[in-house]
Formats: C-alpha cells, structure tokens, sequence
C-alpha cells in the first residue's frame, strides 16, 4: 500500500470539521455540540481517506 499525502484543501476541511467536533464538546453549538464525536470521526477518516486515496 502506498500512502501519499492528502491535498491542502482535504487537509484544511478534514482539520475545520475536527475542530468543531472538539468545540462542540465544550461550548454550546447548536448542531455539532450533539454530534461532537462524530464531527471528530469525520475529520480522522477523511485525512486517512486523503492519506491512502491518490487525488483526494
């Protein structure tokens, strides 16, 4: 398996969404403060999907 860095964008967007999942945990946001571990899920497997996907 060859791995390969995700692009810029995947990274940003993978990093935001982890962000307001950890967020959410602690301050009060209306949609994500209920979904705080999966907002964190998303972004872990979305950098791992950049990581093992070519072009992502």
């Amino acid at each position: 398996m060859k791995l390969s860095a995700p692009k810029n964008v995947t990274w940003w967007i993978a990093v935001v969404v982890g962000v307001l999942g950890i967020l959410g945990s602690f301050v009060s946001i209306p949609l994500v403060s209920a979904n705080s571990f999966w907002f964190v899920v998303v972004g872990f497997v979305l950098l791992a999907l950049g990581t093992l996907l070519k072009g992502l």
